[in-house]
């Protein structure tokens, strides 16, 4: 059977991932043909989770009621993570604590959506590598249910996102949560490239996520989250640049690629490469990863022959470049880390960082590649497997 979470999520064994890649050294020409070389370390981790991920059928939101929800059956909800009942008031509004996840809220959906997340891209990387149609069949099964079949469909919003009980019925910052629709869009552009589907799925996904593109862009909730200055601003960035790929809107993505230089990296970055609204949290060095992954891939995917992300500079010199040159060290040794520690998982990490993989294959810097091919590709703590999106590197070197 496709491998299942000790707690919720589809996962897979770490240790046998490790031992894969362990046995897969780097050729000479790793910087020369990377994605040959990351085809051989990835096949055996890939094809073991997608033959049990044939056996497991789709499943949407729809098939978990939230009875909080202000929406309805069809309308994504989920609850903030870091809110509490009141000991004074349990019945009343719920009150923060940053960083401490309470287990009673509703996530019910994040799951299922990070479960979509986790099994689309693992089937479709192992139709990249073995061109057989029942893995394209069961990721298009799946993406028919989600985004295409009026019984099962998500409604193309999340307008009921990252509620607090007697505070909100729905907030900006829940945009994170579809942070895990990015790899299931790259499956679809892959699928319809190698034309593995059947055409009204593909134009039912496309139109799904067009219509989630829109709200995105011009929502009250949407903009609010764009606007945001951390980690959120960021990944609506990374959605907004690979759903516009998905749909072909040139517009979107040109804007987007304006906003990392103008917006996002100002916004950001400091001096020493550092991101200082990272550090200031409760789970820094979590935090500060997350957001380089984030920056790392929109600069994979928004990068062209004619405006190289990897590379750009503002005028004082800051770069995502930076950022790379000061977290990097703390990848390869966590235990020189000189701030603080997170309050949670901060033993679980790191693990397989996707935009370390993209920057070394950007900068030919072998060092990058060798240490992204030691960590663990699989995590197994539910909030790290929240916070690595992206999964299946195969997806995004498919020519």
């Amino acid at each position: 059977m496709c491998p299942l979470s000790r707690r919720r999520f589809l996962i897979v064994s770490s240790a046998a991932a490790a031992a894969a890649g362990a046995s897969i050294g780097a050729p000479e020409d790793i910087l020369s043909h990377p994605r040959g070389w990351v085809t051989e370390l990835e096949r055996p981790r890939v094809l073991r989770d997608a033959e049990g991920c044939l056996k497991i059928p789709p499943r949407t939101i729809v098939s978990a009621p939230a009875p909080r929800s202000a929406g309805g059956p069809h309308d994504y909800y989920s609850e903030g993570d870091y809110w509490w009942p009141d000991p004074r008031d349990p019945d009343g509004p719920y009150l923060r604590r940053d960083g401490e996840s309470n287990p009673a809220n509703f996530v019910a959906h994040r799951d299922l959506l990070i479960r979509l997340s986790i099994e689309v891209p693992a089937l479709t990387a192992a139709w990249i590598l073995t061109s057989r149609r029942e893995f394209a069949a069961h990721a298009a099964a799946h993406l028919r249910a989600w985004f295409v079949e009026p019984a099962t469909r998500m409604n193309p919003n999340l307008q009921y996102a990252q509620a607090i009980h007697g505070v909100d019925t729905g907030r900006s910052i829940g945009i994170i949560d579809t942070l895990h629709l990015v790899e299931v869009a790259q499956s679809a552009i892959v699928l319809a490239r190698d034309s593995a589907y059947e055409p009204f799925i593909r134009e039912g996904v496309r139109a799904w996520f067009a219509a989630y593109l829109s709200w995105l862009t011009t929502s009250a909730r949407g903009q609010e989250e764009r606007e945001a200055r951390n980690n959120h601003g960021s990944c609506w960035l990374l959605q907004a640049a690979g759903f516009a790929t998905l749909t072909n809107n040139d517009a979107v993505r040109n804007a987007c690629r304006e906003r990392f230089k103008k917006e996002i990296l100002p916004a950001q970055i400091a001096a020493d490469g550092s991101f200082p609204l990272e550090l200031a949290r409760t789970k820094p060095y979590s935090y500060s990863l997350f957001n380089l992954d984030v920056l790392g891939m929109s600069a994979h995917l928004l990068s062209d022959s004619e405006d190289d992300l990897w590379t750009f500079r503002l005028p004082d010199g800051r770069s995502v470049e930076g950022c790379f040159r000061f977290l990097v060290p703390y990848i390869a040794s966590k235990s020189s880390w000189p701030y603080r520690r997170d309050v949670e998982y901060f033993d679980a990490l790191p693990v397989r960082q996707p935009s370390l993989l993209f920057a070394g294959i950007a900068y030919r810097e072998r060092g990058y590649l060798e240490l992204w091919r030691r960590l663990d590709p699989d995590p197994q703590a539910q909030e790290i497997i929240r916070n690595h999106p992206i999964r299946q590197p195969l997806l995004w070197l498919h020519e």
